[in-house]
């Protein structure tokens, strides 16, 4: 017999060492994308909350339809900038990725609720319906938390389904009462899930 037959293939132990860290990284990544999405702020909800708390007032003074429209334009805009922070903030202390595995499948499913409600609002303001805008509002934005909530943490999309309700409420009441489901939509139900998230969900 041979001393090359008795000596071991030393091209094995490499191989076997590759062979190792390809399925551990597919077993990384398969869990990452059948996890949930952790990141949601509460405490940036929370944020969220107390600013539509400070709009509503704002916009309940205006008598122009179209300022109406324009003071929640931009308590829109200031609320996603919130969000955004805060939302990016606690994914790097988490270290969970934002747009990868759940974190993808949630900004796919919150989107096209969002894409709705932002052209329904355009064809509602042009149509003079600026009345129903609350109802819309809460109940697209509902759904979008609902939906996106399906790859996060349970409360979230119990959350969606409470500001379904109340904008399904919102749609089928008097238009003086537009401001009061705001406040209680965008505000209470913010600041009420946001302190829970935070609370059970580091933050």
């Amino acid at each position: 017999m041979s001393m090359s037959a008795l000596r071991p293939d030393l091209d094995e132990p490499p191989a076997l060492h590759h062979h190792a860290m390809s399925d551990l990284r597919f077993i990384r990544r398969t869990m990452e994308e059948a996890g949930s999405f952790t990141a949601v702020p509460g405490w940036g909800m929370v944020a969220v909350g107390v600013s539509a708390l400070a709009a509503a007032p704002l916009a309940a003074f205006q008598r122009l339809p179209l300022a109406w429209v324009a003071v929640w334009m931009a308590e829109a805009v200031l609320a996603l900038s919130i969000a955004l922070w805060t939302l990016r903030g606690k994914a790097r202390a988490a270290r969970v990725p934002l747009f990868s595995g759940p974190g993808r499948r949630f900004a796919l499913a919150f989107a096209p609720p969002m894409l709705a409600g932002a052209l329904l609002t355009a064809a509602m303001v042009q149509a003079n319906l600026t009345h129903q805008l609350a109802g819309t509002w809460l109940l697209l934005y509902g759904a979008g938390v609902a939906t996106g909530g399906a790859f996060s943490v349970r409360i979230v999309p119990v959350m969606g389904l409470c500001l379904m309700l109340v904008g399904a409420v919102a749609l089928f009441s008097p238009p003086g009462l537009r401001d009061l489901f705001m406040t209680l939509g965008f505000g209470l139900v913010h600041i009420v899930f946001g302190v829970l998230i935070a609370r059970r969900h580091g933050g």
